[in-house]
C-alpha cells in the first residue's frame, strides 16, 4: 500500500502556489482528469495562505471525503437515468438543500467548490460539478451539458439522456423545459441536437471565465482576475488572447516591466495575422515602460 491517499495526496504534498499550480497543470493534461480536484485547486487560489504544519490547508481531502459521503447516501438498485436523476435530486436538492438563487451570481464563493459544498449554494456549473461527482462515485452514467446560458447535468446515454437542473435543486427537465431555459437566457432557440458532454477541462475553463467575469466588475480585485487568467493558461486548450489579458493585469497591478514584456511577446505572436492590433499592443507596452520613469 502506498503512502498516498486515493487522490494522490501524500504527506509531503507541496501546497505552495507553485506546487498547487504544477499539480493543476499535470491533472488538466492527464488522460482522465479528476474534475473535483481541478475545481478544488481553483478554490485554493482564493483562500489565504495557511499556517505551517496544516495537513489539508485548502480542504482538498475534506471536500473529496464529503463527496464520497454524499454518494454513499444514494439508495441501491438505481438502474434507469430517471432513477438516478430522481435520487440525486432527493438527496442533494431535497435532504441537503443544494440549489441556487439570483444573489449567488454576485458571490465569488459560488464558483469555489469548497465553498459550494459548505454553503450548499452556487452557480449552475458548480452545483452541476457536485451532482456529477457524487453521481460518478455512486456509479451513475452522468455527464455535464453546457447549454447556452446555463449548465445542467445529463444522466444516461448522451443521445437520449435525462436532463436535471441542479440550480433548481435537481429538477428533471423535459425537452420543452430546456428549450424555454435557453430561449430565456439567450433569446435564441435551442438547436435540435444538444451539446456533446462537456469535458473536464472545458468545464474548468468555463468556471474560470465566470471568476474572471466576477472580477471584471470589481476593479479592486485584479488579484482574483490574475489568478483566474493564470490558471486558464495552464489548461491544454485556452484562448490565446488570455496572454494579453494577463499582461494588462500585470500593468494594472504595477508590474510594468513584466506586463510590457508580455505585451510585446503577444504582439509578436499576432503580428503576422493582425499587424494593426499588434502595433496597438506595442504602443501599450511602450506606455507601460514609460510609467517606470
Amino acid at each position: 500500500m502506498s503512502d498516498t491517499d486515493p487522490e494522490g495526496v501524500g504527506p509531503d504534498e507541496d501546497f505552495s502556489t507553485a506546487g498547487r499550480r504544477a499539480r493543476f497543470a499535470e491533472e488538466a493534461r492527464s488522460e482522465r482528469p479528476d474534475l473535483a480536484l481541478l475545481c478544488l485547486l481553483v478554490g485554493a487560489e482564493a483562500m489565504p495562505a495557511p499556517p505551517p504544519g496544516c495537513t489539508d490547508p485548502y480542504g482538498l481531502d475534506a471536500a473529496q471525503i464529503e463527496l464520497d459521503r454524499l454518494a454513499g447516501l444514494l439508495p441501491d438498485g438505481l438502474t434507469t437515468p430517471l432513477d438516478w436523476a430522481t435520487a440525486l435530486a432527493g438527496v442533494l436538492g431535497g435532504r441537503y438543500g443544494f440549489c441556487g438563487a439570483s444573489p449567488d451570481y454576485q458571490r465569488l464563493e459560488s464558483s469555489l467548490l469548497q465553498q459550494v459544498l459548505r454553503r450548499r449554494r452556487g452557480l449552475p456549473i458548480l452545483l452541476s460539478v457536485v451532482w456529477m461527482e457524487v453521481a460518478r462515485r455512486a456509479g451513475a452514467p452522468v455527464h455535464g451539458v453546457a447549454l447556452p446560458g446555463h449548465f445542467v447535468v445529463g444522466f444516461g446515454d448522451p443521445s437520449e439522456h435525462v436532463l436535471a437542473d441542479p440550480f433548481a435543486g435537481g429538477a428533471v427537465l423535459t425537452g420543452e423545459d430546456a428549450e424555454l431555459m435557453v430561449a430565456g437566457a439567450t433569446g435564441v432557440p435551442l438547436r435540435e441536437s444538444l451539446p456533446a458532454p462537456a469535458r473536464p477541462q472545458a468545464i474548468v475553463l468555463r468556471i474560470l471565465n465566470n471568476v474572471r467575469a466576477w472580477a471584471a466588475t470589481r476593479p479592486e480585485r485584479t488579484d482574483v482576475a490574475l489568478w483566474a487568467v493564470e490558471l486558464s493558461l495552464l489548461l491544454p486548450s485556452h484562448p490565446a488572447r488570455l496572454r494579453y489579458e494577463r499582461a494588462q493585469l500585470l500593468v494594472q497591478r504595477g508590474d510594468f516591466l513584466r506586463g510590457a514584456s508580455e505585451m510585446e511577446e503577444y504582439a509578436d505572436v499576432i503580428g503576422g495575422i493582425e499587424p494593426a492590433a499588434a502595433e496597438t499592443i506595442r504602443r501599450g507596452a511602450r506606455a507601460a515602460r514609460a510609467r517606470l520613469n
